[in-house]
């Protein structure tokens, strides 16, 4: 659970990281041996880095999948290929936008337990963008540009809405490796709903900037997730 917002994938990390080995083991589900993390927008497979070193400390086999960003499709067919290459039961882990990637990929069977860390969770067939705008929408949206397809965080928004709780130095350099997103990418829909089928855990950011805190409560508490808050 957490009490206070961290607004990078790095950070957050390490919420993720409180919630794998207990809470999964709490809840009957097989014991894993591998986690998969998955980033979201504006972030790279780097922004993992600060909680893997802890879990290959506890044993834990770690891949952080490299996020193409450029369309759902492609975005879960790489993950599905990170996902072939575990041996045995898998805890597949998401931040913010690839909560749709474990949507769709985590139905693969080796995956034992999801973990949304402050994360979209639609449905089978949801357009998550029209129930997005069901709710307030979050400062950092007004901070996105796009140079063509591509769209980024600007620099302010970066610093203010998405790593504001780091110290200005560390979020200008994780802004620098800021990898852009695909229009594309929006537009996907998920044809699946694996936290219906699988045990799910959602860490709700309470002062969240990216999505609406009230709409991730809503996503944990319809998939029954827990924790939440």
């Amino acid at each position: 659970m957490l009490n206070r917002r961290t607004f990078t994938t790095m950070m957050v990390a390490g919420a993720a990281a409180s919630l794998l080995p207990k809470s999964a083991f709490a809840q009957g589900v097989p014991m894993a041996n591998n986690v998969v993390f998955v980033h979201g927008l504006f972030a790279d497979g780097s922004c993992w880095s600060e909680v893997i070193p802890r879990l290959q400390a506890a044993g834990l086999n770690v891949t952080s999948v490299q996020n193409p960003l450029t369309t759902l499709n492609e975005a879960v067919a790489e993950t599905r290929r990170v996902i072939a290459r575990q041996d045995g039961p898998t805890v597949l882990v998401g931040h913010s936008f690839s909560g749709m990637i474990v949507t769709e990929a985590g139905i693969d069977p080796k995956i034992s337990a999801l973990v949304y860390v402050a994360a979209r969770a639609p449905d089978a067939g949801e357009d998550y963008t029209a129930l997005a705008k069901t709710y307030p929408t979050p400062p950092a949206s007004a901070g996105i540009v796009f140079d063509g397809d591509e769209g980024r965080l600007t620099e302010a928004a970066f610093l203010k809405d998405f790593a504001g709780d780091l110290p200005e130095a560390k979020a200008k350099a994780l802004f620098a490796v800021q990898q852009p997103f695909h229009k594309a990418l929006l537009a996907g829909k998920t044809t699946q709903a694996a936290w219906r089928m699988k045990p799910s855990f959602y860490a709700v950011s309470t002062e969240d900037r990216t999505i609406n805190p009230d709409l991730e409560r809503f996503m944990a508490k319809r998939m029954k997730a827990k924790p939440s808050k």
